[in-house]
């Protein structure tokens, strides 16, 4: 693993954080809705958590998707082609997500697929998506072994499924980001960690717990909670006791929001601070207890700050969909584009048509994809993963996530 340093691009960014609605409100175009008129039809799947209490994420994943389809239908980005989407409700199940897999690649349309949210459902669908050459382009996907095998942290890592790509940066650099910010700005030496078990949050924990100790911080405890379960008195308990004066969470905001509610309860007045999973307003409505000065990292910069998603937003608000955006809009509509593009330069390298092998070749093109999207530069390295390492942490702030630092990491 060659070693990633930190340049700090900005410090504050003066828009507020992204408004999440945690709805589970549908859109009917799921499958799209323009008449191909003779064009041929490619459908781009999305697999997202559509229903349950990270519909409001999967959601603008879905919508986000629809509106590159269908920009590019609006500006005949492709000639002769149709884009439209299928999207299909995973729950955050693994075995949803392997069934949906399933289900895209049995539809000959299909020539790419965006999602899941979900490290742990990705693992899952990938070996699905790989025997059949289906691109795979997930938007919010951070555990580093996705795409870079089990032995990445042995400075091993070796590309495991030619198929899989993502648009945002991994907990490799999202871990390490935040115990720099837990460590170097929010000025904490003794931190408890908590995971949930998961693919993602003990991934993303163990991440943090490397960096923190390396920085010269010390990890005075460590416990697990089960995800839906909604009492973590013992841990709050274990929390108080050590004399942590931080939390670092690996874990999703259900769960992430009774936990810090549950430790302040104890008189532990002390922030609580997770990676991307905890960043949503539910996290915050989740306690009773003022939660202000618990922190967030989340990849990427807020959308409303980056000048190349001024037309994303627009277009966005004028389709009025029922639900935001969300967290991972920016990223979910540049994971379509991506595919578009790959789609557009396969067709171009065959005299105007899709080929009988349209699956594989639109893989091999996705490696080559390089465009300036909605989140800035998009293209992918040799592991699949994007090359546009961007982060920002939030804090809450009156009872609301605000931005305070945002970076990124290069090679």
């Amino acid at each position: 693993m060659r070693h990633r340093s930190l340049i700090i691009l900005t410090t504050v960014l003066t828009t507020g954080a992204l408004t999440l609605t945690a709805c589970g409100s549908r859109d009917d175009n799921s499958k799209g809705s323009s008449d191909s008129g003779g064009k041929t039809t490619v459908v781009i799947g999305v697999d997202a958590p559509l229903t349950g209490s990270l519909s409001a994420l999967g959601q603008g994943i879905k919508n986000s998707v629809d509106l590159a389809a269908k920009t590019a239908n609006k500006n005949n980005e492709v000639p002769g082609i149709e884009f439209k989407i299928e999207a299909l409700d995973d729950q955050a199940v693994p075995a949803s997500g392997q069934a949906n897999a399933t289900k895209l690649v049995g539809t000959k349309e299909v020539l790419g697929a965006v999602g899941p949210l979900n490290s742990g459902v990705a693992q899952s669908m990938q070996g699905v998506f790989e025997k059949a050459d289906l691109a795979q382009v997930s938007p919010a996907n951070t555990n580093p072994a996705l795409s870079q095998g089990d032995d990445w942290a042995k400075g091993k890592g070796q590309r495991v499924f030619k198929t899989y790509f993502r648009t945002c940066a991994t907990d490799i650099v999202q871990g390490k980001f935040a115990a720099q910010y837990l460590f170097n700005d929010a000025k904490k030496k003794k931190v408890y960690v908590v995971d949930d078990k998961q693919t993602y949050g003990a991934g993303l924990a163990s991440i943090f717990s490397k960096e923190f100790a390396r920085l010269g911080g010390k990890v005075v405890g460590t416990d697990h909670v089960t995800v839906k379960e909604t009492d973590f008195s013992s841990t709050a308990d274990k929390v108080k006791s050590s004399g942590a004066d931080s939390v670092y969470y690996g874990g999703q905001y259900p769960e992430g929001g009774l936990l810090s509610d549950q430790i302040k309860k104890t008189g532990a007045k002390i922030p609580t601070m997770g990676g991307d999973g905890i960043y949503d307003p539910a996290f915050i409505s989740a306690s009773g207890e003022a939660n202000d000065g618990d922190y967030a990292t989340s990849i990427g910069y807020p959308v409303q700050a980056l000048p190349t998603a001024k037309q994303f937003i627009a277009d966005y608000e004028a389709e009025k969909y029922k639900d935001p955006y969300a967290a991972y809009g920016g990223y979910s509509y540049d994971a379509g584009w991506a595919i578009i593009q790959a789609v557009k330069a396969v067709v171009a390298d065959n005299d105007g048509k899709l080929p009988e092998d349209a699956r594989a070749k639109v893989t091999e093109a996705m490696a080559k994809v390089s465009f300036d999207g909605v989140t800035g530069k998009v293209s992918f390295d040799e592991f699949g993963d994007t090359t546009n390492k961007q982060l920002t942490v939030y804090e809450v702030q009156k009872g609301a996530w605000k931005d305070v630092k945002s970076a990124t990491f290069e090679d």
